[in-house]
């Protein structure tokens, strides 16, 4: 079977992921995916393939060379996928031989995806523009699991030992808070979440969350100058307006670090508001956490002690640091995909992944590209060809740690 092939196959699973929920995995379509594919491994003949009681899915395909003398290799993706955009009822539709023009992707509700003339001539896998495709990131697992029926069906492929692992819950931050270490038993790894053909991503975003709250008093509006109302909405607006301007995602790219106001529930009494910091520089990090310091220092001295309440936590660093010292993953990663027919290209993640996580945790993870792109939206979609370089792309890899 071809990856697009499973990733369509993939699409009628719903699972989205959802922040507020405590358990894990956070929706149940997780554990029934996670099922499915513990069942597909095994009917490839991969017997040492499990879900644990958190939902990730292990399995293990042991070498197949006599003189195996290098390292374990493995390959993550993860089962969920965002909902904040419908994800269910995905319908996916096959292009064969596109034209490189627009797509009408729903007549009916005049959804249309502009011309693509790169990708003249390819197979495309989209949407009815109404749901997202979810190849972020079924189209990863599709690969993985399209790399590993190859290696058991064509012996003649020689490999060392190969770890794969599926996590829940990666698109709210928490891929990796139960993930096994042992049980994964891989020495190098590779998560397959990334965008077009030829990517390697080993650096991102230094990460910091923050969340401000606004302290106000409401006093009826007839009497408030005599009251002393402190306006919580206005004092918010006041805060985010003294932010650089120019700082924030919309208006910045590449290795340009950001503000951004992600959610915001305010009232006359109180107020609440939710930023991601981001840059990928560890000095340039400190001073945006620094002018967020500076700014409810001086919201406060104007209006009262505790009228601003800041609250900031330290998300994830930049795993370039620890992926450097191990640069044969890049080095080896970058000759795979020049062998299945591509040009690598090194990318700033402008986020975070789980190899970020793992990286410091002592497994040192790069991104790989799934050949989809239009990520978390209704115009994602998958390049066939694409996708079949990288499943060709991680079975060189595999034979490179042989």
């Amino acid at each position: 079977m071809k990856a697009y092939e499973r990733l369509i196959k993939y699409t009628a699973f719903e699972t989205g992921s959802y922040d507020n929920c405590e358990k894990s995995p956070s929706s149940e379509g997780q554990r029934i995916f996670a099922e499915h594919l513990v069942n597909e491994l095994k009917t490839l003949g991969i017997e040492d393939a499990e879900v644990d009681e958190h939902c990730y899915v292990y399995a293990r395909i042991p070498a197949n060379c006599s003189s195996l003398s290098g390292k374990t290799i493995g390959f993550i993706a993860h089962m969920d996928t965002v909902s904040d955009v419908e994800f269910r009822n995905v319908k996916p539709r096959v292009i064969e031989s596109y034209d490189g023009k627009e797509i009408v992707l729903n007549e009916e509700k005049n959804i249309k995806m502009p011309p693509m003339p790169e990708y003249e001539g390819c197979t495309l896998v989209v949407t009815d523009g109404t749901t997202i495709l979810g190849a972020d990131d079924k189209a990863g697992i599709a690969e993985i699991m399209t790399m590993a029926e190859r290696l058991m069906k064509d012996k003649s492929i020689e490999h060392g030992n190969i770890s794969i692992c599926f996590t829940t819950d990666e698109e709210i931050g928490r891929g990796i808070d139960y993930f096994d270490m042992k049980k994964f038993g891989a020495d190098y790894a590779y998560t397959v979440d990334g965008g077009l053909f030829g990517e390697i991503e080993f650096e991102n975003f230094n990460a910091i969350n923050a969340k401000v709250t606004i302290n106000g008093k409401n006093v009826h509006p007839g009497t408030a100058k005599m009251g002393g109302m402190k306006n919580a909405n206005s004092i918010a607006l006041e805060f985010d307006s003294m932010l650089p301007k120019n700082e924030r995602p919309e208006y910045t790219e590449g290795y340009e670090g950001f503000y951004h106001l992600t959610d915001i529930s305010s009232s006359v009494e109180r107020a609440e508001m939710f930023y991601i910091l981001r840059d990928p520089d560890n000095t340039k990090i400190k001073i945006k956490r620094a002018m967020f310091e500076k700014v409810a220092e001086f919201l406060n001295t104007k209006y009262g002690k505790d009228t601003i309440v800041l609250e900031m936590k330290d998300s994830y660093a930049n795993m370039a640091e620890k992926i450097l010292p191990h640069f044969h993953l890049i080095e080896n990663a970058s000759k795979a995909i020049e062998l299945s027919g591509g040009t690598p290209k090194s990318e700033l993640i402008r986020g975070g992944t789980d190899g970020v996580r793992l990286s410091f945790m002592g497994l040192p993870c790069p991104n790989l590209a799934t050949g989809s792109d239009n990520h978390h939206g209704r115009f994602e979609f998958a390049v066939a060809e694409e996708m079949d370089m990288c499943v060709n792309t991680l079975i060189e890899i595999a034979k490179a740690y042989r």
